[in-house]
């Protein structure tokens, strides 16, 4: 296994979107919301040990939930988990993870990647790394994974491609765009040089690092001041304090439509960013009438079909004439809404908050 190989891992998010089982104190990254048996951060853990040393791996989150990471990775060291004091978005998450490995290892080759994905095809996931770590390690470049497209979805971003390519498969990014409307999502389709944004980079620390330093001079201003702290006691609080001045951006806008050397492999290896319930109710295992229930122990549907439901393992459940619906119970909190209306769960959070306070949230 390659010495010079890290991962970091954003596992920072609240994940909303899955109220009320998804809760500020305990997000869906660290919840078993598939019914595996591991979490979805253990799982992703998992993935990266087949690809570099365990002491190589990073987890950057909030540091409400150090402890969380700690007993669900209790191989991780306390230097290993990197806490932000608050969310500012991925670019400082990940300046953070690189300018310490870059500070310990000038040569290294990272992947960084979120904590609740779903790979569906673990090898080919797998060799799609260690190709574009081998790749990042030789070119300066900066690469992002993309997601053949098998329909025209309006929940992710995209990317497109030119005939430009490192090694006959690593292709120019052309343009990167946000969440399009369903007929521009068709056109993507239609015309065959778009992907799906899948938000998985690998690079060199080099690469990483010369790119902050072009386009994002504050915060690489902000890391680069850290280097004589970092692997100290003074780490934290150093980094804490810092982390107050820092933008709040997405490291696709500041980075990634900036620069020129970007590059995306094309891949396929049953990618989901289990963003919705409406995600997990197509992954789930379903009935003859296409209900999706998680557990299943006891809960009794009648004349009722294209649910989703995910309520606690030890409570009866009885359903009757509902049709596509999502029926979620947590934390004393039940939930019931049509499926093609869960883009609303946002606001219902939003709502409780405001009526409650943070009691349900």
């Amino acid at each position: 296994m390659n010495k010079n190989y890290y991962a970091i891992i954003m596992a920072g998010g609240i994940g909303s979107r899955f109220w009320p089982i998804s809760r500020t104190s305990y997000p869906k990254q660290f919840l078993d919301i598939l019914g595996t048996g591991k979490t979805l951060i253990q799982n992703t853990y998992d993935r990266f040990l087949k690809v570099c040393p365990k002491e190589n791996i990073y987890v950057v989150t909030n540091e409400n939930y150090a402890g969380l990471v700690k007993t669900q990775l209790p191989d991780m060291q306390n230097s290993q988990i990197l806490t932000e004091p608050v969310m500012r978005n991925t670019a400082p998450c990940i300046a953070y993870g690189c300018f310490k490995i870059e500070s310990m290892n000038p040569d290294a080759a990272i992947v960084v990647a979120p904590s609740d994905h779903l790979i569906l095809d673990e090898a080919a996931f797998i060799s799609a790394i260690e190709k574009s770590l081998k790749v990042a390690s030789e070119k300066e470049c900066l690469i992002t994974l993309g997601i053949k497209p098998s329909r025209p979805d309006t929940g992710y971003g995209y990317i497109q491609f030119t005939d430009n390519a490192i090694n006959d498969e690593f292709h120019k990014v052309k343009t990167f765009t946000e969440k399009p409307n369903l007929e521009l999502a068709k056109t993507f389709i239609q015309s065959g040089d778009f992907l799906w944004n899948a938000g998985i980079f690998v690079w060199s620390a080099k690469s990483i690092v010369k790119a902050f330093v072009r386009y994002q001079p504050e915060m690489n201003e902000i890391f680069a001041e850290a280097r004589s702290v970092y692997n100290t006691d003074g780490e934290k609080a150093h980094v804490h304090k810092a982390y107050q001045q820092c933008t709040n951006i997405s490291i696709d806008y500041g980075i990634m439509e900036k620069a020129d050397n970007v590059y995306v492999l094309p891949s396929e290896f049953g990618w989901s960013d289990l963003g919705t319930w409406a995600s997990i109710y197509q992954l789930a295992e379903k009935d003859y009438v296409g209900n999706a229930v998680i557990p299943s122990e006891k809960v009794i549907m009648y004349d009722s079909s294209n649910c989703m439901v995910n309520v606690p393992a030890d409570k009866l459940v009885v359903l009757q004439g509902l049709h596509d619906f999502i029926v979620v119970e947590s934390n004393n909190t039940l939930l019931i809404c049509p499926r093609d209306q869960e883009q609303n769960v946002k606001q219902v959070v939003a709502d409780v908050k405001t009526k409650f306070g943070t009691k349900y949230i």
